[in-house]
């Protein structure tokens, strides 16, 4: 026990539990927390939108697989946050949001305090798996732990942590919060088992990988090279498998030949994908086979899609039990049926993507393998690059599947390379989507990092125009006129170039890559500026 006062257990708790970064933005609210961050070895890194923090510790997470920080005041700073919350909760990622409430009497039909927000706590526990009010210095140390708790096992998920202004500056003697070491969920040795039966029988076994694999690389891929099992990748599964590896069709679930290979496999084993609409786009799959699915939360194993066989276990020790069961030999790699596979998946991709192929080749010819590209939602990230351009590592896409925000592409690349300082990384984002949180620009600036944000440049809403024209009326509100986006850069502090063809974009991203600070390169869609 120590006397401390709530922000300083706060900022302590946080670095018991192996937080190292935060992305935050100071505020009148929150600056008890920011007198003890200040003196902690916990990096603050300064975003310039309290979006911009949580799409960053989004990026971060997924990028170190470990929880990402947002730290923000209250109000209108904590409801800028929802959006990339909810991204978050979509997605399955561990992202905590530490931030400031109105005081402990405070009257609940308000008095005009400063931020005040009819009901804070309640308007984010709408969003995230869980929202902690802590009512005074001595349970926040606990709070911490059952957030990490909360993130950490099972399906991680977002979680909140609201401290009152009053008990942030109130002294106490109490105790930092505690690590806990969390058991490894396992499915029942009699679900194994069958599980393992059918592939050992199956002579067309395929695997889909989710974003619940990524920490599972290793065991999908020996436990595929096993069975001969030709491997999809939704789009947060994107380089589970390396992409060039003979098995992997890529992460073209949304293809219509896709669909065809999930229909003639015999058993499928779907590791960490909830199947959904987000990524199959077409509709829920025919499956003629068994289907075996690992989860590690119980109540998603059977959503969309109900499985024969349903393993409630962390991928690794699911992947790796049932390799174990089938035991050495077996078919292994099987050349014929997966080349052809691949071909077919690649022709469809390929047409789906032509509009951006010369550029996405440009920027697959200076990735190196462990390069991590953060994408927005805009069309050439979902019809382009997530099934045709080439990725090696798990966590090497950063995307917002499920929510589909705009936005996110910069700050989860900022979030990224604080993350990973070794390892490429790139934003690629729309002309509408770079809008949303251009200022982070600045923030990337600040921090000195050298990060190649792509704009593809359309004119507007392009996917949302060509909507507008399938419903039969004139688009309304989708044209935007184009900005200087490399003049917009180099205003911000970053460098800008304006790209004039294909070996430009590849010559220019390759220097955006060791410069000293960001670099936006700002590309035409379909051709030259």
């Amino acid at each position: 026990m120590a006397l401390m006062t709530g922000g300083e257990v706060l900022v302590r708790s946080l670095a018991a539990h192996g937080i190292d970064v935060v992305f935050g933005i100071p505020g009148n609210h929150n600056l008890s927390i920011y007198e003890h961050l200040a003196s902690s070895n916990i990096r603050h890194v300064l975003s310039r939108h309290e979006q911009g923090c949580g799409y960053a510790a989004d990026g971060y997470a997924r990028s170190s697989g470990r929880p990402g920080v947002a730290l923000v005041t209250a109000g209108p700073a904590v409801l800028n946050t929802l959006a990339a919350l909810g991204q978050a909760y979509s997605d399955s990622i561990p992202v905590l949001l530490v931030s400031p409430g109105m005081p402990l009497r405070h009257p609940y039909r308000g008095n005009g305090h400063l931020h005040e927000t009819k009901d804070q706590h309640a308007a984010v526990e709408a969003v995230v798996a869980a929202s902690y009010r802590v009512t005074s210095v001595a349970e926040i140390g606990n709070a911490v732990s059952q957030a990490f708790a909360d993130m950490t096992a099972g399906r991680p998920r977002p979680v909140h942590i609201e401290v009152p202004i009053d008990v942030l500056d109130e002294s106490a003697h109490t105790q930092v919060g505690c690590p806990v070491d969390l058991p490894v969920v396992t499915a029942p040795a009699d679900q194994l088992n069958r599980a393992a039966a059918a592939l050992a029988e199956a002579s067309r076994p395929g695997i889909v990988v989710g974003g619940g694999a990524r920490s599972a690389a290793t065991e999908v891929r020996l436990l595929a090279e096993r069975l001969g099992a030709t491997v999809v990748t939704t789009t947060n599964g994107k380089g589970v498998l390396p992409e060039d590896h003979p098995l992997s069709l890529g992460a073209g679930a949304h293809l219509p030949a896709i669909a065809e290979w999930a229909r003639t496999r015999d058993v499928i084993i779907a590791v960490g994908t909830d199947l959904g609409s987000s990524d199959l786009w077409n509709g829920t799959w025919q499956l003629d086979g068994t289907l075996v699915r690992i989860d590690i939360d119980p109540r998603q194993i059977g959503v969309n899609v109900r499985p024969d066989i349903a393993l409630v276990s962390d991928a690794t020790r699911a992947l790796r039990s049932l390799r174990q069961q089938l035991g050495e030999g077996g078919v292994g790699l099987v050349g014929g049926e997966a080349a052809a596979w691949a071909l077919r998946v690649g022709d469809e991709a390929s047409a789906e993507g032509a509009l951006w192929r010369d550029e996405i080749q440009a920027i697959a010819g200076v990735l190196e393998r462990d390069a991590i590209v953060a994408g927005d939602s805009a069309a050439v990230c979902y019809y382009g690059m997530r099934a045709n351009l080439p990725l090696h590592a798990p966590g090497g896409f950063l995307y917002p599947t499920g929510y589909g925000t705009l936005g996110y592409g910069l700050p989860a690349a900022i979030g990224a390379k604080v993350a990973a300082p070794e390892r490429q990384v790139v934003a690629v984002l729309g002309d509408g989507g770079i809008m949303y949180t251009l200022p982070e620009l600045a923030s990337a600036a600040a921090e000195g990092l050298a990060i190649p944000v792509i704009v593809v440049d359309n004119g507007g809403y392009g996917q949302i125009r060509r909507n507008m024209e399938l419903r039969g009326y004139a688009p309304l509100g989708v044209d935007l006129p184009s900005p200087d986006f490399a003049a917009a850069g180099r205003a911000l502090g970053c460098h800008g170039v304006t790209i004039e063809t294909p070996e430009h974009l590849s010559e220019q991203l390759a220097k955006a890559l060791v410069q000293d600070r960001p670099t936006v390169l700002h590309v035409m869609e379909g051709g030259a500026t």
